[in-house]
């Protein structure tokens, strides 16, 4: 079911106002633009014709919501301030993380210590953050200075429909498929094996994972089966359930990088036939464990802070 354009506009505005003046907010909203709906219906306006010119006069959300919370536009002036914004946010989610990933990627391939890691990651971090702050700004400043338009004004087009935060029935369905799938592979890795060599089944998984370590593997696929049984239950994140999911990335996190690095994780006579006899070097062994490593840390902690985003999205609708 699709939301009015009213709905959307005043709850993109109040968004971003602290929670004790979004009530107030949202009712003087909804009487003026009724008032000034009703107003051009007596004109003999058509009500959706009417509904657009009355929230196109109204003008951004974003620039409406500064003028209720009293934050200034001043950095660069209202005209480029909001664009600016906009792409810096967007860059600073994604730029510097991918700068420390991948320099801590190649310190650690290349043997460096774990300080030289950490070191040369956050250094690069900082550095590709203050750039950023630097270049965009100078860029929207010399935009500024020349007049240079930055595309399109806003309409009322640009108003989207609350995105979802993965709880709904069709999301559910999509988690238990998953998780059972993912039950499946394990045992069907180590009951049948993937892959045969001279007809003997090579499991993937070492053999010494059955039963005590596959049943913990298998124990946390059913509680994350679980979560998205809560999730649909509750209809939205919560502190509580992004906690839990914490709590289970990290467990899961724990137990595969324990047993990935006393060798327990992946089947050593698979990783001899399918790689080292197939004339794949030792150095080359290497990095692909350390990109085992970067994959089994990235996911949980993507999974993390997916979480905690889904939950801070639902606590400001």
């Amino acid at each position: 079911m699709t939301t009015s354009l009213t709905e959307r506009y005043i709850g993109a505005t109040v968004a971003s106002l602290p929670p004790t003046a979004q009530e107030d907010v949202r009712a003087e909203l909804e009487g003026s633009i009724a008032d000034a709906v009703d107003a051009r219906l007596d004109q003999g306006e058509d009500p959706g014709d009417a509904e657009r010119a009355v929230l196109t006069e109204l003008g951004d959300p974003a620039a409406l919501a500064a003028g209720y919370a009293d934050r200034p536009l001043h950095l660069l002036g209202p005209r480029y301030y909001l664009a600016w914004k906009q792409l810096l946010k967007i860059l600073l989610m994604i730029v510097p993380a991918c700068a420390v990933v991948g320099v801590a990627l190649a310190q650690v391939i290349a043997g460096a210590s774990v300080g030289a890691v950490i070191g040369q990651a956050v250094g690069v971090g900082v550095t590709a953050t203050m750039h950023l702050f630097f270049w965009v700004t100078l860029v929207f400043v010399l935009l500024e200075r020349t007049g240079a338009d930055t595309g399109p004004g806003w309409t009322v087009d640009q108003l989207r429909e609350p995105t979802s935060t993965g709880t709904g029935r069709a999301d559910l369905i999509a988690s238990l498929i998953l998780a059972a799938a993912g039950a499946g592979a394990l045992l069907w890795d180590h009951f049948l094996g993937f892959f045969r060599v001279d007809g003997v089944s090579l499991p993937i998984l070492h053999p010494g994972l059955w039963p005590w370590a596959m049943a913990g593997l298998l124990a946390l696929i059913a509680l994350e089966a679980v979560l998205a049984v809560m999730l649909f239950a509750n209809g939205r994140w919560s502190v509580r359930l992004a906690v839990l999911n914490t709590v289970l990335a990290v467990l899961a996190m724990t137990l595969v990088l324990t047993l990935l690095g006393n060798g327990l994780l992946l089947n050593p006579d698979f990783l001899q036939t399918v790689f080292i006899d197939n004339g794949v070097e030792p150095d080359s062994m290497r990095v692909l464990g350390i990109l085992t490593w970067f994959m089994l840390v990235g996911i949980p902690v993507w999974d993390i802070l997916d979480g905690w985003l889904k939950t801070r999205r639902d606590a400001l609708r």
